[in-house]
């Protein structure tokens, strides 16, 4: 496959690094991508406990057959305050440790009018010039999250920062945007460096008006979608599991047992 197949340890966030690690490789894939570790979300906080310093988390994974591809934050380029700024930074040394990783942001925002948009492009330009001034090689990616979640709202925020790089939800753009999932690659594949997967039915559950169920047992046209993937993407493909804020979902074994069984990526 020329995607790399991974999954977010947002689907299993009470295990260690070295069990989702040692989960990814029973399930022959390549990487994951950090979000939640040892029952919390504040990794800074975890890695350090467990390795000390980020010299030692890198000492720690070298020659690990399964690669760490990202970490995961909450910061907002809409809405984020100047503490949060100073939280995603804190993330910085552990992922330079590691060769220089992407980091997940949200766009956040409710719509992005004028005022929003502006603010996004300020916060971008805000991580442009530390970035430089740093000499990091960690890349922030924007997930289709709060506002983005249609073909044309991207394009508008890639328009007016073009060197953005996009962390594609393709079940946000599909579900909130009723977008063909291969619609919406084909007009934002060009800035598209990874690519979160996952499926549901249309019955609300407690938090959304869908309920996620395990891949390939829901509504998602993932067929048509990978078959655009495996020709035209090499990024990772991750199965983002969000066990952690949706408690009635099967453990994670369990989906990526059946994204295999039902040839879903």
């Amino acid at each position: 496959m020329p995607y790399e197949r991974a999954f977010s340890s947002l689907g299993c966030p009470e295990l260690a690094l070295d069990e989702v690690l040692a989960l990814a490789g029973r399930h022959g894939l390549a990487a994951v991508e950090l979000r939640a570790l040892g029952g919390t979300v504040d990794l800074p906080a975890y890695l350090t406990g467990g390795f000390g310093t980020p010299a030692g988390l890198a000492e720690h994974v070298r020659g690990s057959a399964v690669r760490i591809v990202a970490i995961d934050t909450s910061f907002k380029l809409v809405g984020a305050t100047p503490a949060e700024r100073e939280a995603f930074l804190f993330v910085l040394p552990w992922a330079e440790a590691l060769g220089g990783l992407r980091l997940r942001v949200f766009d956040g925002g409710q719509g992005w009018g004028e005022a929003e948009l502006a603010e996004a492009v300020a916060t971008m330009q805000w991580w442009r010039e530390l970035r430089s001034q740093c000499a990091w090689r960690s890349e922030i990616m924007i997930e289709t999250h709060d506002s983005l979640f249609t073909a044309a709202a991207i394009n508008r925020f890639l328009a007016a920062v073009p060197d953005a790089t996009m962390l594609w939800d393709t079940h946000h753009t599909w579900k909130r945007g009723g977008e063909d999932p291969v619609a919406t690659w084909r007009s934002i594949a060009a800035r598209v460096a990874h690519i979160h997967i996952k499926d549901s039915i249309s019955r609300p559950s407690a938090k959304h008006p869908y309920t996620y169920v395990l891949p390939g047992d829901g509504e998602f046209p993932m067929a048509p979608l990978r078959a655009v993937l495996t020709a035209e993407y090499s990024g990772p493909l991750s199965l983002e599991w969000e066990k952690l804020w949706h408690p009635y979902l099967p453990p994670l074994d369990d989906a990526l047992a059946a994204a295999e069984r039902w040839r879903w990526w």
